[in-house]
């Protein structure tokens, strides 16, 4: 299985650094392997439709990958913890996604409830179907994720500074966490490749410290999720992600804020573009 083409400098020690870093930059399970804590995602049930928000919640964080396939979801009391809703609820959510193949549960010492999907494979049929049954949608929600996501990549920049000087105070772990994020979707083979590309853009927004603001970004992509997870891998347009992706972090890392924001807004619009090449 090939791999996607690095454009990013490597930078093995601080990279591995960075690895590391995101592996214990949390604690407990809600800090999840992908480096995007699972409470900036998720976040308390506040309608009456427990039980079916509580599955829609789950879908998001299962199709994003944030818990990716194989990965184990927190523990019960915790989850129902995060989510604001009886253990009882989250049971009954849980077993609604285990009868349609998204998790299985496991028992004794390492058991849990263990993510089974995987995205099927690009189909431009099946890109065509979700933009006659959603066309009206789709412009919507790319405005969407252009308003959210420009401004997580400018109050970040704003906020985390590559020398630890910005308002935030927390330049040292933002630096670390974007360029292990960087480097897992340069890495990513083309069926996890989506994933750290989902990854990685949460984690700006993760980064940020406001919940609201991450949950804002998460939403978007889920609204788009199936769309661009049915278009195909180009080589070329790997390529360019690549380097807008360095760029990006680039810009946050300096504090230039308008260069962030620019920076973002191409690769959205590239991605638009791509998209809606394949709808026509």
């Amino acid at each position: 299985m090939s791999r996607p083409k690095t454009g990013f400098p490597p930078r093995t020690s601080q990279l591995s650094r960075a690895s590391d870093s995101v592996a214990s930059s949390g604690e407990g399970a809600a800090a999840r392997p992908g480096g995007v804590d699972l409470t900036a995602v998720l976040g308390p049930i506040r309608s009456q439709n427990a039980f079916e928000e509580t599955v829609e919640r789950l879908l998001a964080v299962i199709k994003l990958g944030v818990v990716g396939p194989g990965e184990r979801f927190p523990a019960e009391r915790e989850l129902a913890a995060l989510l604001g809703v009886s253990r009882i609820t989250l049971r009954e959510a849980i077993g609604d996604l285990r009868n349609a193949g998204y998790v299985e549960s496991r028992r004794g010492r390492f058991g849990g409830t263990f993510v089974t999907y995987t995205p099927p494979a690009p189909s431009r049929v099946e890109l065509r179907r979700i933009a006659v049954e959603d066309a009206d949608k789709i412009n919507d929600a790319l405005t969407f994720r252009m308003a959210v996501e420009t401004g997580a990549a400018q109050i970040l920049a704003q906020t985390g500074d590559s020398d630890g000087n910005g308002r935030g105070g927390g330049g040292e772990r933002v630096r670390d966490v974007l360029l292990a994020r960087l480097t897992a979707v340069n890495e990513a083979g083309p069926g996890d490749y989506r994933r750290m590309d989902s990854l990685f853009h949460l984690s700006i927004a993760e980064l940020t410290g406001s919940s609201l603001l991450a949950s804002a970004c998460a939403e978007a992509r889920v609204r788009l999720n199936d769309l661009l997870n049915a278009i195909p891998l180009l080589q070329r347009n790997i390529d360019h992600t690549t380097a807008q992706h360095a760029a990006i972090v680039a810009a946050i890392l300096d504090g230039d804020t308008p260069r962030a924001q620019q920076a973002v807004a191409e690769h959205l619009d590239g991605t638009a573009a791509l998209l809606r090449g394949f709808l026509e």
